[in-house]
């Protein structure tokens, strides 16, 4: 079988008429999909960790960390409990009602779009097809224009190994992904940029279509004056610098007092060289700037603050080193929009009250790190501060566990995913009451 081809309409069609054969709704059908994923990256896993290093420049190993062996893992994950979570939920019933039960099922929405960026083009587009194929749908799988090696392989293998009736992907750019939002489908996943997320929600309300919105934002690492400047460097570096920086859940500031702030400059100095070595370029564990747009955008934010380490680059292999901004202010061009690359600025704060205000006088992010020693100053983190999440001590490592949602808040997005949550966005919860008649 070949990748999908046709009008969008055409397509949308085919599988909506699958979808009313009920044929995707048994846990037989579910389970075999989601054994062929696996397959499917077991067995060509190479060939998606290529594509991966031709898109991005990805390291082959981490391109199996975080994109296919990842989401082995979430299919594993789902496949282990699928069954348990299909199970009817009883519901209290009054008394009133006398003999009457109640319960509620999940019911499969229908023909769904998920929609992937270019950043993890393999997982942010397999991950959620988990959860649409586990919910029962049928899948319109649309990956990214900007990845198209990761896109290539998509489209060669995943009509191999998953019914081509209920499962579709469509390759292509704008042109495509415009046509695609004209159609009526029972849910939109989109993951990407708050500019696409607006323009996605708008086609979807023509269809009064749910939509999530998996978006970014700034994700602010605030760092405690109690705290080992070692211990967090290194962290905040293994976990920045990822995917050359390009990961919506990366630290995308670090805010602190002025003297833990000269502690930190000189400790993330030195976490860069411990991981990447002297020239970073040379490194098999660091990645490339997708296009020379993006590296075009992120060389004219380097002179938003003074260099501690890194700031070198090469145009000519999108090549970005591992770079921390000191003495940035808040108003500077590094701080207006989320970086999205390889640039960490630190900004200076008087406290965790200033910090507080700071994080909340702007947009919601898609998560909010903290490395402290207190637990006061967790306490007061959580209670104060709205985010998609909340990570103590560890950035991203929230993305990683099944049993925790995934999502933004306000502007950084709109509804969950992963293990069963993924399961509940791709279902509607349906209530049943059984009366007897006798």
């Amino acid at each position: 079988m070949q990748s999908t081809v046709g009008q969008p309409a055409d397509v949308v069609a085919r599988l909506r008429a699958t979808f009313r054969t009920g044929r995707t709704k048994p846990l037989a059908w579910r389970t075999e999909q989601l054994r062929g994923l696996r397959a499917m990256l077991t067995e060509h896993g190479q060939e998606f960790a290529a594509a991966l290093r031709e898109d991005l420049g990805k390291p082959e190993r981490e391109a199996f960390r975080t994109e296919i062996d990842f989401t082995v893992r979430e299919i594993d994950h789902t496949l282990e409990r699928l069954e348990g979570w299909l199970r009817p939920e009883p519901a209290e019933v009054p008394e009133h009602l006398g003999s009457a039960t109640a319960w509620t099922v999940q019911d499969p929405l229908g023909v769904v779009l998920v929609i992937a960026p270019w950043n993890y083009p393999a997982q942010l587009l397999l991950a959620p097809v988990v959860g649409a194929l586990a919910a029962g749908n049928c899948v319109v799988a649309k990956p990214s224009e900007m990845a198209p090696a990761t896109s290539r392989v998509v489209a060669e293998f995943l009509p191999r190994y998953l019914d081509s009736d209920a499962v579709a992907v469509v390759e292509g750019a704008i042109p495509e992904t415009t046509a695609l939002l004209e159609q009526h489908f029972d849910h939109i996943f989109y993951t990407g940029n708050g500019a696409v997320g607006r323009i996605v929600l708008r086609a979807a309300a023509e269809h009064l279509t749910p939509v999530a919105l998996e978006l970014g934002g700034k994700s602010p690492a605030f760092v405690d004056r109690d705290t080992d400047p070692a211990t967090v460097a290194a962290r905040l570096v293994s976990a920045k610098f990822l995917n050359a920086g390009q990961t919506c859940v990366a630290p995308d500031y670090v805010i602190t007092d002025p003297g833990t702030a000269r502690a930190l400059e000189e400790a993330l100095a030195k976490a860069v060289l411990e991981k990447f070595g002297a020239d970073p370029a040379v490194s098999p564990d660091y990645g490339r700037i997708v296009n020379e747009r993006h590296f075009d955008r992120l060389t004219g934010l380097l002179d938003s603050g003074r260099t501690v380490v890194g700031g070198e680059h090469d145009r000519a292999n999108r090549y970005i080193a591992p770079t921390v901004l000191a003495g940035v202010s808040p108003d500077s061009p590094v701080m207006a929009e989320e970086i999205f690359g390889p640039l960490l600025p630190i900004v200076e704060v008087e406290g965790l009250d200033e910090a507080i205000a700071f994080i909340n006088d702007r947009p919601k992010p898609l998560a909010l790190y903290a490395f402290t020693e207190s637990s006061a100053t967790r306490d007061r983190l959580t209670a104060e501060t709205s985010s998609g999440a909340l990570g103590f001590g560890l950035p991203v490592a929230h993305l990683t566990v099944s049993d925790l949602p995934f999502g933004g808040v306000g502007e950084s997005g709109m509804g969950r995913y992963h293990g069963r949550y993924s399961l509940e966005t791709f279902s509607h919860r349906k209530a049943v009451l059984h009366k007897p008649l006798s």
